[in-house]
């Protein structure tokens, strides 16, 4: 079992695979921090010295000046801020797969249409003939016209 084991871990898209998780992860926390601290704090000081992570409507109808504070008294809230924070960081994330993904399929060039077949089956004696003929060469029986447009 441990030699299946190490066969199955070894082999390699299991080893893409977690190697893709741990970079994703990274870059993960790599676009929060510079979502936090280096988009967002501008951005709130362009409307009017807000901090966006405290953000936050308290359910309980107390007032509390921060979002650690309500959260410290176990106050009720709905963080908006923090979810604006993460909506920002998916954007980036998105975008910055779009265009990765994007610059890899142009490396791997155009993709090859798929060939037309050379040759189709007879319908009466069931053998391959060229895919233009008309007639069968084993039962010379009169074939059909192509279904397929062939070049």
């Amino acid at each position: 079992m441990l030699r299946e084991f190490k066969a199955f871990v070894m082999r390699g898209n299991v080893l893409d695979l977690a190697i893709a998780v741990i970079l994703g992860a990274a870059f993960g926390k790599v676009v929060t921090s510079f979502t936090s601290d280096v988009l967002m704090p501008p951005l709130g000081l362009a409307l009017g010295h807000v901090d966006m992570t405290n953000l936050f409507i308290d359910l309980s109808g107390t007032h509390h000046a921060t979002l650690a504070e309500a959260k410290a008294a176990g106050a009720a809230t709905i963080n908006y801020g923090v979810f604006l924070n993460t909506i920002v960081d998916f954007l980036i994330v998105a975008f910055v797969i779009f265009l990765l993904i994007r610059q890899v399929n142009r490396l791997k060039g155009p993709v090859a249409e798929a060939e037309a077949p050379r040759t189709r089956e007879c319908p009466e004696c069931l053998s391959m003939v060229p895919a233009l003929a008309h007639r069968c060469a084993q039962c010379t029986s009169v074939l059909p016209p192509p279904t397929v447009a062939i070049v």
